[in-house]
């Protein structure tokens, strides 16, 4: 199996990790053995979170998508935001906030859960009042993630009782700062076109 970072191997992944008899399993109760708790913070790309979305959907994953409510990079109250809110909840995927210390606040666009961006040890693993700290006991007790590279063989070794997945959905669909940014150069360029925008 080769472990470059795009829809296929996602695709291996997802079946990896039933392959070594997880199950999915939401933030809203305890950690059972078997469960996989699947989280994406989307730091980047709401439409790189709705690809992963989409196939997960198609292969009956349920996931957590954890959403900026301060992102420098996209708007949840756009057409797009708002879209890719329902869009992802219509797949049956939980919809969370993640938020910029010391801000959690939760409206009605998000379940109460939570995970924090860019945390610092000081807080990262807090209780937070009203809601589910993705990164506090007992979640944060088993948490493998794919900055360090693809966790695949560390699921297929099944040597957790149970696991939190981390997966940054940008990874996956753009190869490098240079895909990001040629694809959403082509996405504003679309934008731009369809309001009739000329620079």
């Amino acid at each position: 199996m080769s472990c470059t970072r795009d829809l296929d191997h996602y695709r291996e992944l997802l079946a990896g990790v039933r392959e070594a008899g997880y199950d999915w399993a939401s933030f809203d109760r305890h950690p059972r053995p078997g469960d996989l708790f699947l989280r994406h913070d989307v730091r980047l790309s709401l439409e790189a979170a709705l690809e992963l979305a989409r196939l997960e959907h198609e292969l009956g994953v349920r996931a957590t998508y954890l959403l900026m409510s301060e992102s420098a990079f996209y708007n949840l109250d756009s057409h797009v935001g708002h879209y890719a809110q329902r869009q992802l909840r219509q797949w049956g995927h939980a919809v969370g906030l993640h938020a910029v210390h010391p801000r959690a606040e939760l409206d009605d666009r998000f379940d109460r859960v939570v995970s924090w961006h860019n945390p610092e040890a000081g807080y990262e693993r807090e209780p937070i009042f009203g809601a589910c700290n993705v990164a506090a006991d007992p979640y944060g007790e088993h948490v493998l993630g794919d900055r360090e590279g693809c966790p695949h063989e560390e699921i297929a070794a099944a040597g957790r009782e149970w696991l939190q997945l981390v997966i940054h959905p940008e990874l996956w669909l753009y190869p490098g700062a240079g895909g990001l940014l040629h694809a959403k150069r082509a996405q504003w360029l679309d934008y731009l076109q369809t309001d009739g925008l000329e620079l």
